[in-house]
């Protein structure tokens, strides 16, 4: 197992976000995925850190389909992949309707046939062939128009990974299907089937397993003796990815957490911040649904919970470590790799 670090750029951490990585990369860190919501992009912040890095992977965690044409999505990662010396993993994912809708202006509707159609046109343009498609949502060349099928004017790179960040079933089976890796959230060790069930399915069906996807998940990481104060800091951010992170009819966090046996709990979080009532969504949420979550505690708990990780078929292990100032999160961070090297060292 490897460790991974995600992280985004802001306007309040942009004096330190490269120091963090330069460091998380000297600590033994693997990767650094790069988020892009609604705030910065992912791909300006990774062509920065591949000219301050030397050996960290870097990883677009995730480019939004509908933000970009595929081609485009596809000329970038080729670009980020010449710019770092192949050391780019291209993370793709739908986003949800009040992004892809609100900002975007592009209908969500059909994520599922969107993916797959973008991922055959990358693929295309990765390998170096002329780009033509025809599909439902995708049209290579644009019919009646002048435009002729053409190959990117850049050097061929099929080897390029693709990472989907996907949660509902059928989107999960995709990954399996056409994927490199798999970039999950919302994750219960314990209740790992209810995704790898998907992802094996879909592997299957491509004829492969599993062990062709590069598995990975994680959570926040702290360490500490009063494992009641990290439990009640971490509830109002869970609160808000059951109740926030999508609207009320469609958000695909709550009904991961639902599949994985938190059903009542999701639905009621959901209901009371909807209603602006976000102090109550936090403080219903029960303690052991957020130590499920995350890898928070005694270092001992907290071995214990990446052992569990390890056991469910996780093989890159995004972090998010704990600490006030950069500092304290890299002291967290290096502690946290200790202990996965620790565990890689044990049989499973």
């Amino acid at each position: 197992m490897r460790v991974a670090i995600a992280i985004s750029a802001t306007r309040d951490n942009l004096d330190e976000f490269v120091t963090y990585v330069q460091e998380a990369e000297r600590l033994g860190a693997a990767v650094c995925f790069v988020a892009e919501a609604w705030g910065t992009d992912a791909v300006s912040p990774l062509a920065y850190l591949a000219a301050k890095t030397e050996r960290i992977l870097l990883g677009s965690g995730i480019m939004q389909i509908s933000a970009r044409a595929p081609v485009m999505t596809a000329q970038t990662a080729l670009t980020l992949a010449l710019l770092s010396a192949n050391r780019f993993i291209l993370g793709l994912g739908v986003s949800g309707p009040q992004v892809v809708e609100g900002l975007h202006g592009v209908s969500f509707a059909h994520p599922l046939g969107r993916m797959r159609e973008t991922i055959h046109v990358i693929r295309q343009a990765f390998a170096g062939e002329r780009i033509q498609f025809q599909g439902q949502h995708i049209v290579l060349p644009r019919p009646g128009g002048e435009g002729k099928a053409l190959r990117l004017n850049q050097a061929p790179n099929a080897q390029i990974p693709i990472y989907l960040a996907t949660l509902a079933p059928k989107m999960l089976e995709l990954t399996g299907e056409l994927a490199d890796g798999w970039l999950g959230t919302s994750f219960i060790p314990a209740a790992a089937a209810a995704f790898t069930k998907h992802l094996a399915a879909g592997a299957a069906r491509a004829g492969r397993s599993l062990a062709n996807l590069d598995l990975s998940q994680g959570g926040d990481v702290a360490f500490s003796d009063d494992v009641a104060a990290l439990v009640a800091a971490r509830k109002p951010r869970l609160a808000f990815s059951l109740g926030g992170m999508g609207s009320a009819k469609t958000n695909f966090y709550n009904d991961a957490y639902r599949r994985q046996g938190w059903g009542e709990v999701a639905a009621e979080v959901q209901q009371l911040w909807v209603a602006g009532k976000h102090r109550e969504a936090a403080a219903i949420i029960p303690d052991e649904m957020v130590l499920q979550t995350t890898m928070m505690g005694t270092e001992d708990m907290v071995r214990n919970r990446m052992r569990q990780w390890r056991s469910a078929g996780i093989q890159t292990l995004r972090v998010y470590p704990a600490g006030q100032t950069l500092a304290e999160r890299l002291h967290t961070l290096g502690h946290a790799i200790e202990l996965v090297n620790d565990l890689n060292r044990e049989t499973l």
